[in-house]
């Protein structure tokens, strides 16, 4: 009898091995809130899932919303657009949000929208309430050399054909920007810029900034314009200076030309100096040297000296009234 009691111990232990491997790989509880969802879904495919070590959860329930939403897809999309490290619910939201306003988007699209890294429900969600993008205060020089300052706002829908490789609201704001300073710039005068802003508008709209992006532009409105500073006036004044700088240099250069002329002038005459105080020096030993040889006689030495006087008397007559007339 205690055999037999061990046995059935043994294999009720057994049973409930079996059925909790059972329970713990085959999602019962699930497949039976998938079908009576209305999704079909076989035992084996949850059971894949299982081996596939992908959570049966997270691919049933976006399938059931799906299923419920009216929406046709394939089980077998959702779980490899999982397993690629997609968003499967956001992708389920995105398809039911078309469908409700009547948008042309596909399961396929949409999976290359999300793994694109674009946040396709807010695309859904932006083409059919549009976007505002404001743009920072873009500045620009009108022909008379007035900046004109302009802030604008730029109405854009999603293009879901070209959400996959368009460009992002980054390109809007900077072709907005090279419109507006495109248009003040062709301006002859700033106050044509601030009659009329709406110019700036057309101009940028006529441009069609908005090809290869992932937007539609529908408009685009001048939220402010101001007037800034005076760039022309600004780089007159700045070239007058500079050119003043560089008259001041041409100046000192010739002034630095002439002083150093002047003190070669000053040198030379000073080394004529020197030169003639050298000469003068070697006149009393020319005249010794003349007198031993005989060349001159003592009176000849004499009368010369008598010249020399009269010379010196000469001189000090002929300026004695001038020192007189200044001491006067």
């Amino acid at each position: 009898m205690t055999e037999g009691l061990i046995g059935i111990i043994f294999i009720a232990l057994f049973v409930i091995l079996i059925l909790s491997l059972f329970f713990r790989f085959v999602p019962v509880g699930l497949w039976i809130t998938a079908y009576f969802s209305g999704v079909k879904v076989k035992i084996s495919n949850l059971v894949g899932m299982r081996l596939r070590r992908v959570a049966p959860y997270l691919i049933v329930q976006p399938m059931i919303k799906a299923t419920k939403a009216g929406l046709i897809i394939d089980i077998n999309e959702l779980e490899a657009h999982h397993l690629a490290g997609g968003d499967i619910n956001m992708v389920i939201d995105a398809l039911i949000a078309a469908q409700r306003a009547n948008i042309d988007l596909g399961f396929e699209k949409a999976a290359a929208i999300d793994l694109a890294g674009r946040n396709v429900l807010e695309a859904v969600k932006m083409s059919v309430n549009p976007k505002v993008i404001e743009t920072p205060i873009i500045a620009g020089v009108a022909m008379n050399g007035i900046e004109v300052k302009a802030k604008a706002k730029v109405t854009v829908r999603a293009n879901i054909e070209r959400l996959v490789g368009g460009a992002g609201e980054e390109t809007i704001i900077a072709r907005v920007g090279e419109g507006i300073v495109t248009t003040v710039g062709s301006a002859k005068m700033h106050t044509s810029v601030l009659e009329n802003p709406d110019s700036i508008s057309q101009t940028i709209l006529k441009k069609g900034l908005d090809s290869g992006t992932a937007f539609e532009i529908l408009s685009i409105d001048i939220a402010d314009v101001d007037v800034g500073r005076n760039v022309g006036a600004k780089l007159q004044a700045e070239q007058a200076e500079a050119d003043k700088r560089v008259a001041q240099a041409k100046a000192e250069e010739r002034r630095a030309f002439a002083v150093a002329e002047e003190q070669e002038m000053i040198a030379e005459v000073q080394r004529m100096r020197a030169r003639v105080v050298e000469s003068e020096a070697q006149v009393p030993l020319a005249l010794a040297e003349a007198l031993r040889a005989g060349n001159i006689g003592v009176m000849d030495y004499y009368k010369m000296k008598n010249i020399n006087a009269d010379t010196d008397m000469r001189n000090s007559i002929s300026e004695f009234p001038a020192d007189r007339s200044e001491s006067e």
